[in-house]
């Protein structure tokens, strides 16, 4: 375990990284990202993007920002299908996910598989509440009820855009081999760990590897 993290000085050196990097490709996908944003609208009634309360460094909540996937009475639909099926509802008690999710629009499933919901966390990073790399940002329920022990290590670091889940079969894995590496990361961060995340999510995003 390094642990390289706790040297306030080689912590600093990440987050300039981030603010830097984060204002130059959100300033390159600028356009792309209005293109988007058109034709969320175009396809189903409701706003662009969404925001949800999500846990932070220091076990701080802030609001992260995703492009809308899912139509705009989808947490009635989620009721309806979790009424209706026992298997759904089973896999959304195991992990809050589901494989054939009824609330997700036609462009919002394109979105998902390439991961460009995800760009305008772009903005969470530039406002100090995230980092290109780190722990998957989590809901207060997910933290209490998976990390255990781990908490603290989730804690000590702002939530990433990516990190070694998203490089690591994502949606494949079990959350409890999700949870051991977000804590293995913030044990052994370094540069290039970094560095090497990053060049992995483009692959893993143009493969859509994991993805659902």
């Amino acid at each position: 375990m390094e642990n390289s993290l706790a040297n306030p000085l080689i912590y600093l050196v990440k987050r300039v990284l981030d603010y830097a990097a984060a204002a130059l490709i959100f300033l390159a996908l600028l356009p792309l990202m209005l293109g988007i944003a058109i034709l969320i609208m175009l396809g189903s009634a409701g706003p662009a993007m969404y925001r949800q309360s999500r846990v932070g460094k220091n076990g701080r909540l802030f609001y992260c920002y995703k492009f809308r996937t899912m139509y705009v009475d989808s947490e009635a639909r989620l009721r309806e299908l979790l009424r209706r099926d026992p298997q759904a509802r089973q896999e959304w008690a195991q992990s809050y996910k589901l494989p054939d999710d009824p609330r997700v629009t036609p462009i919002g499933r394109f979105l998902r598989r390439s991961s460009l919901d995800e760009l305008p966390q772009l903005l969470n990073i530039l406002r100090g509440e995230m980092s290109l790399v780190g722990p998957r940002p989590v809901v207060r329920e997910e933290l209490e009820k998976y990390y255990g022990e781990d908490v603290a290590f989730y804690l000590r670091v702002p939530p990433g855009l990516t990190g070694l889940w998203q490089v690591s079969g994502r949606s494949d894995t079990t959350y409890e081999h999700r949870v051991s590496l977000d804590s293995w990361y913030v044990k052994n961060w370094s540069l290039w760990l970094d560095m090497l995340i990053l060049f992995k999510t483009v692959g893993v995003v143009l493969n859509r590897e994991g993805a659902r």
